[in-house]
């Protein structure tokens, strides 16, 4: 059984956010994370009134946003709502389930993740693989390529 086959639903952001810290561990990054509590503070709550903090059904939302010491420069939002931005070197990915966040950071840690281009039309496309055969592809401008992302060509 792989580590893939052993991962587990993440529920609510405080998990995801332990499932980070051991990302950190296991390949030995600092972590910094923010946390941002109730209506009033998470980003997608905007419409909340000032002073409100819990939703309508009275839970408070809760958002993380995490930073990844070392190349590749990562930072992980997750969002109330099971989902996740994920930014690898400038590069992000919207809506990626919370449950999907572990095995795309391992991927991108372990030296997975790829930039596949092609000359012409010049294009290119970071590209990180997940267990199952899943992936997760974002264009990116040759003129944004950084060191890292540059290394990764294939």
């Amino acid at each position: 059984m792989d580590r893939s086959d052993r991962e587990h639903h993440l529920p609510t952001t405080e998990a995801a956010v332990t499932a980070l810290h051991a990302i950190a561990v296991e390949y030995g990054r600092e972590i910094e994370v923010t946390h941002d509590i109730g209506a009033d503070q998470t980003s997608r709550r905007s419409a909340a009134g000032f002073g409100v903090t819990a939703d309508p059904d009275g839970s408070l939302p809760h958002e993380a946003y995490a930073e990844f010491g070392g190349l590749p420069r990562v930072s992980v939002r997750l969002y109330p709502d099971d989902d996740a931005l994920i930014t690898v070197e400038g590069v992000e990915f919207h809506d990626l389930p919370r449950d999907d966040v572990p095995a795309f950071l391992r991927s991108v840690f372990g030296g997975l993740a790829q930039v596949r281009s092609r000359r012409f039309p010049p294009m290119a496309w970071l590209v990180v693989p997940l267990p199952g055969d899943r992936t997760y592809t974002e264009y990116l401008a040759a003129r944004f390529l950084t060191p890292w992302l540059s290394g990764r060509i294939r």
